[in-house]
């Protein structure tokens, strides 16, 4: 390869490469429209089944006026010949010719008036059935220069050397000065000039005229059929139009109601069944919107009730409290009745204190006013505050925390508080159910999200359960009473704190095997995790295979042991604004 092919063999690969784009991008956009609209679904079959219904049909008429056509011309030309053969062979055996020069001059006289149909004159060759070896009374005769025993089909020829009779065979021949090919049938057979001399004898008969007409029907089949597709295509796409354009219409304002826009309706005219759907619709939509409406007020009802409840019940709360607290300071100076009285009291005005905040922040979630107060959180500070708040609930339950972790330090963007209040929940929540044993804290971080993991080895739950788990007020087992005196809301505001910070809460249970709560938290600000966006920690996680680094013991005291791999750096933080977080699950109660 020289340099200069080396140099314009890209060129020529690119205008390749750019048509088999184009190709690739058509196709795409083909399929996509074959998914995407219905009316060009129906047009495309259409003229598919259309078109293949007229090659059928026209490939069967062509082939029949083509036999027709052929048929009646050969059988006039094989009844021309055999005449004209016998004519020939008539006129050879009636002359007394013998040398060379009257045998050329009978030939020329005897073929020279042949013609075909009697209008054209024949074409015609004579060739000695053993021309090439020269030993001939006459060498091969023809009548066009353009003849020639190259004009005759080799086939022919062995046929007539062969057997006897008149053999015909359909060729294409130069017959023009500028060597256009026309087609031609060439009729042979044997004739005896002088003495036993045989010669082949061939005819060739134009029929370039039944080729042009069988040309010329042919064209008219094909424009008939282009203009019947295009007629076919029309009345497809109208009809197809006149149906499809109302479902269209349909699935647009189906779409606009799906994205809340409850006023739009279809235009209704006419009383076919299109305009009885799109009453039918409107009269739905209709309905729905009321519906909707109606919930909407009942919800803002709700939620107005429940937090005006929880308000005006914090001062009456107030005095209750305050009374308990002092019947409770007092007790040793009543009787064992009384004395249990005023503990019960006291107890159960703490826990319903609780349910009161619990209600409140349940209410600020539904009216949407939950905000977060986004800060870097020291995630392994929280875990520890977290564990050592429950220390006294660990001794009393029998059950021993460990915080498990390969890492020293774990920071994320986000509200202390309520991750604080994530992880008391699921630890309380652990303890509770963890039947006084073993409960692993596994902390993982990967460079776009944390992950922590309450494990612990208790009654465990099903399947069932785990989607209910979420679910307010929910209990597995409505006999089993509370240990802790929680309020049944607890994880379900995890639930709603995971989503605000656009994280997961994800949960495994088997009975017998315990449970495991997970939560994921983006390590930046403004980042919504996924369904492709994986944990750092399995569910459960192997806590064996994270060294431990706190432990609370049966004292309650926490004691802390260094890690031993620095935390994965967490990535740049970006300057959106927080969003909502993607699909969070609801909290086992």
């Amino acid at each position: 390869m020289t340099p200069s092919d080396a140099v314009a063999s890209p060129r020529r690969r690119g205008p390749a490469r750019a048509s088999s784009r184009r190709l690739r991008l058509f196709r795409v956009l083909l399929a996509r429209r074959w998914r995407q609209s219905l009316q060009f679904r129906a047009i495309a079959v259409s003229l598919s089944l259309t078109a293949l219904a007229f090659f059928v049909t026209g490939s069967f008429l062509s082939h029949q006026i083509a036999d027709r056509l052929f048929k009646e011309r050969l059988d006039q030309v094989l009844a021309s010949a055999t005449a004209d053969f016998e004519q020939v062979q008539a006129s050879f055996d009636a002359s007394d010719a013998s040398d060379r020069d009257e045998l050329q001059a009978l030939v020329a006289s005897t073929l020279g008036a042949l013609s075909v149909d009697g209008a054209e004159t024949e074409r015609w060759i004579l060739l000695p059935m053993d021309y090439t070896s020269g030993q001939t009374l006459i060498p091969a005769q023809s009548q066009s220069p353009w003849m020639t025993s190259s004009t005759v089909p080799q086939e022919l020829q062995e046929r007539l050397a062969e057997q006897e009779g008149v053999f015909w065979q359909p060729a294409s021949v130069p017959m023009s000065e500028n060597g256009d090919e026309a087609p031609v049938i060439v009729v042979g057979t044997v004739v005896d000039l002088y003495q036993n001399s045989r010669y082949g004898l061939y005819l060739v008969y134009d029929f370039s005229e039944p080729q042009r007409t069988l040309d010329a029907m042919h064209a008219v089949l094909l424009l008939s059929v282009l203009v019947l597709l295009l007629l076919v295509g029309a009345i497809v796409w109208y009809v197809t139009r006149e149906v499809v354009r109302p479902v269209s219409g349909t699935a647009r304002v189906a779409e606009q109601l799906a994205d809340g826009d409850l006023g739009v309706r279809l235009p209704v005219s006419g009383s076919h069944e299109v305009a009885r759907l799109a009453r039918s619709f409107n009269r739905m939509a209709d309905s729905l919107q009321d519906q909707i409406t109606q919930l909407e007020q009942l919800s803002s009802m709700q939620q107005t009730f429940v937090s005006d409840v929880s308000h005006e019940l914090r001062t009456p709360l107030t005095t209750v409290r305050m009374a308990a607290e002092v019947l409770f300071n007092a007790r040793e100076d009543f009787d064992p009745v009384n004395r249990r009285s005023a503990e019960l009291l006291y107890h159960q005005v703490d826990r319903f204190d609780s349910l009161l905040a619990d209600l409140l922040e349940i209410s600020r979630f539904d009216a949407g006013a939950a905000r977060l107060e986004v800060a870097s959180v020291e995630l392994f500070s929280v875990v520890h505050d977290v564990v050592e708040g429950a220390a006294p609930l660990a001794v009393s339950s029998g059950s021993t925390l460990r915080v498990r972790s390969e890492l020293s330090r774990c920071t994320v963007q986000g509200d202390q508080r309520r991750i604080e209040r994530i992880l008391r929940n699921l630890v309380v929540n652990a303890l509770e159910h963890g039947e006084g044993r073993p409960i692993d804290i596994v902390v993982g971080a990967s460079e776009v999200a944390a992950a922590v993991a309450v494990r612990d080895q208790g009654i465990g739950m099903t399947e069932e359960e785990a989607d209910k788990v979420f679910n307010r007020f929910w209990r597995a087992d409505p006999a089993r009473a509370r240990t802790t005196g929680g309020t049944g809301l607890g994880l379900a505001i995890a639930t709603e704190d995971t989503r605000l910070h656009g994280g997961r809460l994800d949960v495994w249970g088997a009975p017998g095997e315990g449970a495991c709560f997970r939560l994921t938290l983006p390590r930046t600000r403004g980042r919504r995790l996924g369904a492709e966006d994986a944990s750092p920690l399995g569910l459960p996680p192997d806590p064996l295979a994270h060294p431990e680094t706190a432990e609370v013991t049966a004292t309650g005291t926490l004691v802390l042991t260094p890690a031993r791999q620095p935390e994965p750096a967490p990535p740049a933080t970006p300057a959106a604004a927080p969003g909502a977080p993607a699909d969070g699950e609801e909290d086992r109660g």
